[in-house]
């Protein structure tokens, strides 16, 4: 301790020379980046009046003892300071200097920034959350009134009808957070269904320059429309009439419609820093948020690099429940974000409904597509030329112009001809702009092989749907066969809004799958929700097509992606604490987790979109979340910050890398001693096994505890569903509770059998389930069995 204090002596005097002798005349060429800097907070010298002078005294000498090369912003050395979900702060500083700074007495971690993106009138009803029925969910919860939520994404529109405040309170007395004004968005703008807002800019202009203020607001105000769509999905009012250029007519709702909204807008136009995304988190939990919703994502790294992970650290700590989206790089495998054991993720679902915008070729053949296109139709009963766009390129090659990239197409080959474009890179909607500009009168989306049949219906600004892989195949081998005598002909027929489709739900192709790239041990994603084709709410000045030439206005927009599944488990959370204000964030995900469904309307096994074929654990973990069976799950499966520092051991994490977590340091010898990563309480169970050739057996167990949350004694009977080709064993098979409130363990053996020769590099997975039953509650949890074989 005295040579840590004569060491960080020693700094504030060094900082003073460096001041005033070195700094003015030192020069580098080393590109700068932008680091988020940990430290322990207990290692401040008491000569310091604050931390954040320790943290520019500290920073300063890094800068002369590296190369001296900064940028600092006006103002100050700080882009931010951190102080509740960690202690520290980011700064933008060279690569050596960085180096430099790490090996300063009290820093943890000096991480680079990662930039991420932003990944109804029916989901409701879908989910069976009526505002008529006095005992379910919404009655119990009374629809949410004393939660707030958190909704860290693009901003908020103010004013808007899902956001009114009438026969609301005030908010809740525990809240402590504000409401920043800024350009479009006046002190006025929150209420008492609003009841805070901020922005956080420093990180995202740190690296990118002074922001466009003639395109983007430095205020909490919504100029992208994604952040007011996911907070109207989790906490929106009821409203009446509601729809898209007509699409989906009813009544609009979130999921907790009188819970409170505080905006934390992170993502501009570049994209979500990770330094303002921590100060986003810092900033909710000092507010005294209840839960937080987060649909961004894209970055898989270690828990102690990624700052979504250590931000929803300290807010589960903090009794904050985090949700999170699953990432839309689905439907290919190792693609799911955000998954950490400690946050929700969320994976996408269908609901029972759809917008058929169906294609009729001149051969009579009529195929199947989807749009919310509310223009203008084509003629009745004309066809048009039909054009592939790969084959009708301008100045561009012929990959762009199949993309129908901008400036890529021919006028004079798409003229009043319906274009078939193919699906990637630039978006959807931006494609039918292309083909508009150039003097197409409509335009079929096909899909790629990557996309399979997965379709997502868009506001376009022209005629237009979209298809699935073979279809978009059939219609490119019916334009090539065409003749002169028989030329390829086209048109589209709009059919509105279809209910009651079957099956319902289906796992949405761009939803991401596991397995886990960063712990297979745990399950994720945890389970799906409704993220296809939801309507919300959404800016007045911004057009549905999400484009700058769209100049078209709607009260509310339907958008699809895991960022609308993620909003919807947000505003279920916020109604299971309010009806269970005991529960921790574990107990809540365990509840959601445990009484989900894995079958569709048809009862089935849900299918997977994006092949037609059933899904399994890895495309929807736990299953389809059922709100009503939530609010009663029997059991749950509870976890505290000790059991997650268990798990960091068990991932042979070190003491410092455990401590940039969780803020404190770790004894790692009882938890590694007590087992492996997947011993942590989780409501899943994921076994994970490398096939070496050998004999040896591949078997390994699970210790969990369940606590009795019914009302009084009960007694539960396990009931298994073998993995193919593994045997699962449970003891004991029955457990009896005397009372609420107690809690029981239990051990689950898992063996693999011999299974079939396997490539190289390949892995087969395997899936059963654990269900626990008393007659009136199940209480199920998926096993997933995978065996990796060695790469040669």
């Amino acid at each position: 301790m005295e040579i840590d204090l004569y060491l960080h002596s020693l700094c504030f005097f060094f900082f003073l020379f460096v001041f005033f002798f070195l700094v003015p005349s030192i020069s580098g060429v080393e590109l700068l980046n932008t680091y988020i800097v940990r430290v322990d907070a207990d290692a401040k010298p008491s000569i310091f009046p604050t931390h954040a002078h320790w943290y520019e005294t500290c920073l300063l000498a890094a800068a002369a003892s590296g190369d001296g090369v900064t940028d600092f912003p006006p103002g100050g050395f700080l882009i931010h300071t951190y102080s509740s979900v960690f202690h520290g702060f980011s700064t933008r500083i060279s690569p050596s200097t960085a180096a430099s700074l790490a090996s300063t007495p009290g820093i943890l971690a000096v991480l680079p920034e990662l930039v991420r993106h932003p990944d109804t009138t029916r989901s409701p009803e879908f989910l069976g959350l009526l505002s008529s029925d006095r005992t379910g969910l919404l009655a119990e919860s009374d629809f949410g009134s004393e939660l707030v939520i958190a909704v860290v994404d693009t901003g908020i529109t103010p004013g808007h009808r899902s956001f009114a405040d009438s026969d609301l309170g005030p908010a809740p007395s525990r809240w402590r957070g504000e409401c920043v004004s800024g350009p479009g968005f006046p002190a006025a703008s929150c209420n008492r269904k609003l009841i805070g807002a901020r922005y956080f800019s420093a990180g995202y202009e740190a690296t990118s320059g002074r922001m466009n203020e003639s395109v983007e607001l430095r205020s909490p105000r919504d100029t992208d429309g994604h952040g007011t769509h996911t907070a109207s999905i989790a906490a929106g009012r009821y409203v009446f009439p509601a729809s898209t250029l007509g699409y989906a007519r009813g009544v609009a709702a979130g999921m907790a419609p009188k819970a409170r909204l505080a905006a934390y807008k992170v993502c501009w136009a570049a994209g979500c820093f990770d330094s303002d995304i921590l100060a986003a988190f810092d900033a909710a939990v000092a507010d005294g948020v209840d839960v937080v919703s987060l649909s961004v994502g894209g970055v898989v790294v270690l828990y102690y690099l990624d700052a979504i992970a250590v931000g929803a650290f300290a807010a589960a700590e903090a009794g904050i429940f985090v949700s999170a989206s699953a990432g839309n790089g689905g439907p290919g495998g190792l693609t799911v974000t955000n998954v950490a054991p400690w946050v929700a993720t969320v994976g996408a679902g269908s609901m029972d409904r759809d917008f058929p915008a169906d294609v009729k070729l001149g051969n009579g053949r009529v195929l199947p597509g989807v749009s919310v296109y509310g223009g203008p139709s084509l003629d009745s009963g004309r066809l048009y030329p039909l054009v592939y766009a790969g084959a009708a390129q301008g100045a561009g090659d012929g990959y762009s112009s199949s993309l129908c990239l901008e400036g890529s197409l021919n006028p004079e080959a798409v003229k009043d001809k319906i274009v078939l474009c193919d699906r990637g890179v630039n978006s959807r909607t931006a494609k039918g702009e292309v083909v508009r500009k150039a003097g197409g009168v409509g335009m079929i989306l096909a899909n790629g092989v990557f996309d399979g049949e997965g379709l997502v219906a868009d506001c376009h600004v022209l005629p237009a749907t979209a298809v699935g892989a073979v279809v978009g195949d059939t219609i490119r081998k019916y334009i090539a066969t065409a003749t002169s005598r028989f030329p390829a002909t086209a048109t589209i027929f709009f059919r509105g809004t279809r209910l009651g489709v079957h099956p319902a739900p289906v796992i949405a192709s761009f939803s991401a799958r596991g397995p886990n790239p960063q712990s297979p041990e745990i399950l994720k994603p945890d389970l799906v929700a409704p993220g296809l084709h939801i309507l919300a709410a959404w800016p007045h000045n911004v057009g549905p097509a999400g484009i700058p030439s769209d100049q078209r206005r709607t009260e509310f927009n339907i958008l699809s992606g895991t960022s609308m599944a993620c909003p919807h488990v947000s505003g279920l959370a916020a109604l299971l604490k309010a009806a269970h204000p005991d529960w921790s964030p574990a107990a809540i995900k365990s509840a959601l987790m445990t009484t989900a469904y894995v079958k569709d309307n048809k009862g089935m096994t849900m299918l997977d979109e994006s092949t037609g074929n059933f899904s399994d654990v890895f495309d929807f973990g736990s299953g389809h979340v059922n709100p009503q069976r939530a609010m009663d799950p029997g059991l749950i499966y509870d976890l505290t910050a000790a059991d997650y520092i268990n798990f960091l051991c068990n991932l042979n994490y070190t003491q410092q890398n455990i401590k940039a977590i969780t803020r404190k340091a770790a004894d790692c010898r009882g938890a590694r001693k007590a087992g492996h990563a997947g011993n942590l309480n989780y409501p899943s169970f994921s076994a994970v096994f490398a096939e070496d050739g050998a004999k040896r057996r591949m078997a390994t167990h699970f210790i969990r505890t369940v606590t009795n949350v019914g009302n009084g004694a009960a007694t539960y009977r396990a009931t298994l569903r073998q993995p193919e080709g593994s045997t699962v064993t449970v003891e004991p098979m029955e457990l009896s509770f005397r009372r609420s409130g107690q809690k029981l363990s239990f051990l689950v053996r898992v063996k693999a059998g011999t299974w079939e020769k396997m490539a190289p590099g390949s892995s087969r997975v395997r899936s059963g389930s654990l269900t626990w039953s008393d007659g009136r509650h199940s209480v199920r949890s998926p096993i997933a069995v995978t065996v990796q074989a060695p790469l040669s």
